[in-house]
């Protein structure tokens, strides 16, 4: 059996412009200093807590739940303003079901908005588990997500990949053992992901038809 679990913002869906209108309009409410679309892809990836963290001033850091609060006000009503799949994913997606790949998703961003989201923009995907950020799961590159998701397959016998924008998916499929695959179209680049160890890397989403 073969299973390939896929990271979220920066491999299935562009999410980032969202992501940082979120995270700016609560940085405005708070009196703080706002940030470029193109300096949050730097600040993603680790789950919300992180990324608020990173947003603040120095001076401010202390806030951070504070800021983490408003961007989930905000967030819960605007993830889908700007957010788009990427041109050829909802095609892969299929093609990988048709050939009996199992699917699932592992990503930090908190797991109500992921899980919203993913049904939204792939409604008729069936996906085996949507698993993000939550109080009682460390994030990756923990593997806590990744075992999961294999609790929930019968077979022991399973060829698995973890497909992601970022050195964070890269390292969570060394922890695990797993075949990572960089997503060159994300937020970060083929640069870091071969910095991390790529096993492959995709340029477009119809690499991963290839490579799997």
């Amino acid at each position: 059996m073969k299973l390939a679990v896929f990271d979220l913002d920066g491999t299935i869906a562009d999410t980032l412009c969202d992501l940082a209108d979120a995270v700016n309009w609560g940085l405005r409410e708070l009196g703080c200093p706002e940030h470029s679309y193109d300096e949050y892809r730097y600040m993603v990836g680790n789950g919300a807590k992180r990324l608020c963290f990173r947003a603040l001033p120095d001076e401010r850091k202390e806030e951070q739940e504070h800021l983490r609060e408003l961007f989930s006000r905000y967030y819960g009503s605007h993830f889908l303003d700007k957010t788009r799949l990427y041109d050829g994913i909802g095609n892969v997606m299929r093609e990988l079901s048709d050939r009996g790949v199992k699917l699932a998703v592992a990503t930090n961003k908190p797991e109500d908005f992921a899980q919203k989201m993913i049904a939204e923009l792939l409604p008729e995907t069936d996906f085996l588990k949507v698993l993000g950020g939550c109080p009682d799961r460390p994030i990756k590159p923990d593997t806590a997500v990744i075992r999961e998701i294999f609790a929930a397959l019968p077979e022991e016998d399973i060829t698995a990949y973890m497909i992601g924008d970022s050195n964070v998916d890269i390292e969570t499929a060394k922890n695990a053992g797993i075949t990572g695959i960089g997503c060159a179209w994300g937020f970060r680049g083929r640069e870091e992901l071969e910095s991390a160890g790529a096993d492959f890397i995709a340029e477009t989403p119809a690499d991963i038809l290839t490579i799997i």
